[in-house]
């Protein structure tokens, strides 16, 4: 095809002389068949190597550093929940029945002694009631001893004779009675603790077995933990256990019984730890603890490697070609800054550290360092 700016610029120099066009018209010539040829092939090239031009795409979404597991020696745990009660709370009710309550000496909190005298009832009614019965076993064991000392061979027949005998019995029976009815009108501590509730009021009509006060006795407490049946098989009696209460205080305990059956409601087995004494411990409080176990070896990962979604733990491995794939693990004890990886990983994995919370499935990154 002729080219038309060549065509253009002749018409206009028509006039002058040829060997000022000679060269001039060369020079177009040339211009005019440089650019259009050489670009149209790139065209082709191009679209024959879509791989080349589409690499510049790939490129890494974030930065990361790895790290492969590491076998780590991990002191054995088991921990629980569970809370701080009483080792035995006792209650201590009215022995006597429809006295007025005369004095009270106690209150919540109280530390008592085995034998102190919490509460005491008027004592008159069974006062004099003690006297009338033991004036009637006087009388009785009088009658008793007469007959005795005349003997029994052919002045009472067998019939008076066991009359007189059961007579004397039954008066010193309740005589007896009457005593402990007495003695009953004092209210003492059964043994050394602490009282934990009061029900008793001065002036008050208590009815025989109605609840005066309670008592932890020897102001010992203990920790109740619930263990899964999966995990009971793990603790022992005399196993040591580090509780931990909701305010901080940390205590020493010991395994001292396991139930024998599970909760109905939530099929846990309750563990009985012992506590040591201390008035910092409350009862019906909510304590953690660690069952102490022996030391393990651990597959861990640095705690930031792991990444909490939808309820569950993943990794990010990094292969070969610098691309992730998450992966769900299960993870176990956490110490220091390190976590346990139970399943879902092996030891010659490398798993993204920094920057694996930003991470998705088949993510390109660049690792350094």
């Amino acid at each position: 095809m002729k080219d038309v700016s060549s065509s253009v610029f002749l018409s206009q120099h028509r006039g002058t002389s040829p060997a000022v066009l000679g060269p001039l018209a060369l020079s177009l010539l040339l211009l005019s068949g440089c650019g259009g040829p050489s670009d149209e092939a790139a065209k082709p090239e191009a679209a024959a190597n879509p791989q080349a031009a589409a690499s510049t795409d790939l490129r890494p979404a974030l930065t990361v550093t790895v790290a492969r597991p590491q076998s780590t020696q991990l002191a054995g745990a088991l921990l629980a929940n569970g809370n701080v009660m009483a080792w035995q709370e006792a209650v201590i009710g009215a022995e006597v029945n429809g006295l007025r309550l005369a004095a009270v000496h106690v209150n919540v909190g109280d530390k008592v002694s085995r034998g102190d005298e919490l509460a005491r009832f008027a004592s008159e009614i069974p006062y004099a009631a003690a006297l009338q019965a033991q004036a009637n076993y006087e009388n009785a064991k009088s009658e008793a001893d007469r007959v005795r000392a005349l003997g029994e061979e052919g002045i009472y027949s067998r019939s008076q004779l066991t009359q007189i005998y059961t007579t004397e019995k039954v008066a010193k029976a309740q005589w007896e009675a009457a005593q402990v009815t007495l003695a009953a009108t004092r209210v003492l501590a059964p043994d050394d603790g602490v009282i934990s509730s009061r029900g008793a009021t001065v002036g008050a009509v208590v009815s025989s077995g109605n609840e005066l006060f309670r008592m932890v006795r020897q102001s010992r407490m203990e920790w109740r933990a619930e263990v899964t049946p999966a995990e009971i098989g793990r603790v022992k009696i005399g196993q040591q256990v580090e509780v931990t209460t909701v305010s901080g205080l940390e205590v020493q305990g010991t395994v001292r019984a396991i139930a024998p059956t599970a909760d109905a409601q939530t099929r846990n087995i309750l563990v009985y730890v012992d506590l040591p004494r201390n008035e910092a411990l409350k009862a019906n409080t909510f304590a953690r603890g660690n069952f102490v176990l022996p030391s393990t070896t651990a597959l861990t990962v640095p705690a930031q490697a792991v990444v909490l979604r939808d309820g569950h733990s993943y990794v990010f491995v990094v292969d070969g070609q610098a691309r992730v794939s998450q992966r769900k693990v299960e993870v176990g004890r956490r110490v220091g800054e390190r976590v346990e990886v139970l399943q879902g990983l092996t030891a010659q994995e490398a798993v993204a550290v920094q920057g694996a919370g930003f991470l998705n499935e088949g993510d390109l990154v660049k690792v350094v360092q």
